[in-house]
């Protein structure tokens, strides 16, 4: 059996109606104040305007329905102004608290009621008669205060709308569904168009269905991104909404980009992507990932939100501190380095003190007993280890110079910088086989190289050969094979304590980390000393 036209319409609007207001308690839940009230407001609003079209639709007589419409009416226009002040809360805007926007519309909305109750007395907004077509109802003629209330009105849901509209294109979400539900919400004036100029529908206002659609969207199908949008307005990096299982309920277009198993994983546990249940699980003040091939630094703030007296959920935010987190790792390196700085320098301080002390007091004993060439000799070996000692002091000064890591870098020629540092002095051969460039600071480099040569030199060397190896190059000289422990020569304490070795080796280890380069010394080379320089 078919039902009438008239039930229809009149179960339609009772449907919305009910939506609306059962929505309600859920509404209720939501933990912020503002959303909380503006959405509360609309959907008690609506869904009371709902009801009243239904019973404008079913009561008899002319008068009756006339005062249900236009309680209706009131009520309809209240709808607007609780949409603007949901807007202004769910999208982070203070409007709905500033007293000036308060007061102006307070006195609208007396204005426009006072012109709706006084209705009867004027006729300006509307006048009714019934009708049977397309079936019996009370057919409303809209006056001039109508159309300019309805205009008025219109354009303030469209100011709504905007900031809806603005906040999800802003969102790194993927609002879609939510925009799509606004636009439902905007969509019966379509309906209310058909209505006006065709004998389909009923000549009357439809918005409570878009705002029943909307209510059921943002609070039953799309909560946890409806939720997901508004907490997350303002904050910067990916970020993940978890539920209160802890399985992946949202996340934005950052996270998967940090996380690529997300789009695969959600309604998942937290395990169901590695990368991100190792973040949470991580002690540490950062995580470290990589993105895009480069290594990222992030600290994980983790939020929960509560509706009613249970917990929402939580958001993850991944704040990336890289920035702040390799200056800190740089102090720290350079911390490390001037410690080694003082240890050498007080090591050599020590010795140089003691052996000039040695030599003096040897020296005036000498001349006591007439020994004038010992005490000649003494004198000269005091000499030449202060002299030793003013090299080493001027190579702590150029290391604490140049200890910092590199800002300003170009392409050099690693060739003919090689080339450029090799002293013009040297009882040896170079020879230069690379043809690569690498980013670096070119002061730099070159210093390095000179260092690296004068060590090779110092041991020995008769030929020195750089070449390319691997990622990165190597020099190698024919001088002495290393002894012992490799890594002590390039140690600052060991380093000033061998006369031959000084700190030509500490130095090029220095320059190397501050490009964020590594060099070691080659032990299985037996043929002299290879040092192995790589770029990463």
């Amino acid at each position: 059996m078919l039902l009438s036209p008239t039930v229809a319409y009149a179960l339609g609007f009772a449907l919305a109606g009910l939506v609306c207001l059962g929505g309600i308690a859920r509404a209720r839940q939501i933990e912020d104040a503002g959303t909380r009230r503006g959405l509360v407001a609309l959907l008690a609003t609506s869904g009371g305007w709902a009801v009243a079209h239904a019973v404008l639709l079913v009561l008899p007589g002319r008068g009756l329905k006339t005062g249900v419409y236009l309680v209706g009416l009131i009520l309809g226009f209240s709808t607007v102004f609780a949409w603007l002040y949901f807007c202004s809360a769910y999208t982070g805007r203070f409007y709905h608290r500033r007293p000036a926007y308060r007061q102006a519309a307070v006195l609208l909305y007396l204005f426009v009621v006072g012109v709706k109750v006084t209705n009867p007395y004027h006729h300006l907004y509307f006048t009714t008669m019934v009708v049977a077509e397309p079936f019996p109802h009370l057919a409303i003629q809209q006056g001039l205060f109508h159309w300019i209330v309805t205009g008025l009105s219109y354009t303030l849901a469209a100011v709504g709308m905007f900031a809806l509209f603005e906040t999800f294109v802003d969102s790194e979400y993927d609002a879609t569904p939510l925009a799509g539900l606004v636009g439902i919400a905007g969509l019966p004036v379509v309906l209310d168009i058909v209505g006006y100029a065709t004998p389909y529908l009923i000549d009357m206002i439809h918005a409570p269905l878009g705002v029943a659609a909307f209510a059921l969207g943002v609070l039953f199908v799309f909560e946890d991104r409806f939720f997901a949008v508004q907490l997350t307005e303002g904050v910067e990096g990916p970020t993940v909404f978890l539920d209160r299982e802890g399985r992946i309920r949202e996340y934005n277009r950052s996270a998967e980009q940090l996380f690529p198993d997300l789009s695969a994983a959600a309604g998942s546990p937290v395990d169901a992507v590695p990368a991100l249940a190792d973040a949470l699980a991580s002690d540490a003040d950062t995580v470290s990932l990589d993105v895009d091939g480069d290594r990222r630094h992030f600290v994980v703030s983790e939020n929960s939100f509560e509706v009613g007296q249970g917990s929402l959920g939580r958001i993850l935010v991944f704040s990336d501190v890289t920035a702040l987190e390799r200056q800190r790792r740089e102090l720290e390196r350079h911390n490390r380095q001037l410690e080694d700085l003082a240890g050498g320098m007080r090591h050599e301080l020590r010795n140089a003190v003691t052996i000039v002390r040695g030599n003096v007091e040897w020296a005036m004993s000498q001349l006591e007993s007439g020994e004038v060439a010992e005490a000649r000799d003494a004198l000269r070996t005091a000499t030449n280890t202060t002299d030793r000692t003013t090299r080493l002091m001027n190579d702590f000064a150029t290391l604490a110079q140049y200890g910092r890591t590199v800002t300003h870098t170009k392409q050099v020629d690693v060739a003919a910088t090689a080339r450029a540092a090799w002293p013009d002095a040297a009882d040896a051969t170079l020879t230069v086989d690379t043809a690569a460039t690498v980013e670096a600071e070119p002061g730099r480099l070159e210093l390095l190289f000179e260092r690296a040569f004068e060590f090779a030199l110092d041991n020995g060397a008769s030929t020195v050969t750089v070449e390319d190896w691997d990622d990165g190059i190597t020099i190698t000289d024919d001088g002495e094979p290393p002894q012992g422990d490799t890594d002590r020569y390039f140690d600052y304490d060991d380093a000033v304590s061998n006369e031959t070795i000084g700190t030509s080796l500490p130095m090029v280890r220095t320059l190397a980390r501050v490009h964020g380069w590594g060099v070691t010394l080659d032990g299985d080379y037996r043929d002299g000393i290879r040092l192995v320089l790589t770029w990463d």
